[in-house]
């Protein structure tokens, strides 16, 4: 899987998603530290769960997705010690009560190894860009600590609350 070329596909993932409703491009404004509340309530009612064998097997759900969707998920599935430590700013920490970007994902890992999706991602270009940043940017071999800075600085200005997320 190539990785450079999802992060440069994120960019038209997010135009198209944008439409879609949890879509969340920075939203500039001349309030320093403004955050973009965002209504997901609709758009969370919408969400399918659905449970695979192991984090390797992509539910069903993703089959009508673009394949860098799909890609994505594949790699959000082999990234979880990452993304368990990185935030996400398009306000499910709020709304469905997510404590990182691998929430947005995955939302259950059972003991048997089987793992319960969540359709989230599909519909939500920040969950999308964070993690693909993030496990690029462990890639090219930068620490958690410093990609979790990055994902900070990046989003704090004009995103939602970020989710509660420990280092």
């Amino acid at each position: 899987m190539k990785l450079n070329i999802l992060l440069k596909s994120v960019s038209l993932i997010s135009l198209s998603l944008i439409a879609v409703g949890c879509a969340q491009s920075p939203m500039k404004s001349s309030t320093p530290n403004h955050s973009k509340e965002v209504d997901h309530a609709k758009h969370m009612g919408g969400d399918k769960i659905e449970e695979t064998s192991s984090s390797l097997i992509l539910p069903t759900f993703l089959k009508t997705q673009p394949e860098d969707v799909r890609n994505i998920y594949q790699a959000v599935g082999k990234n979880r010690k990452l993304l368990e430590k990185i935030p996400c700013y398009c306000g499910c920490g709020e709304t469905v009560n997510h404590k990182n970007n691998y929430d947005c994902f995955i939302e259950e890992n059972a003991t048997n190894g089987s793992v319960k999706w969540t359709s989230h991602g599909t519909t939500c270009s920040t969950c999308l860009e964070i993690a693909v940043k993030s496990i690029l940017k462990q890639r090219d071999g930068e620490s958690v600590k410093d990609i979790r800075s990055a994902i900070d600085s990046s989003y704090k200005d004009g995103y939602s609350k970020p989710t509660p997320t420990p280092l």
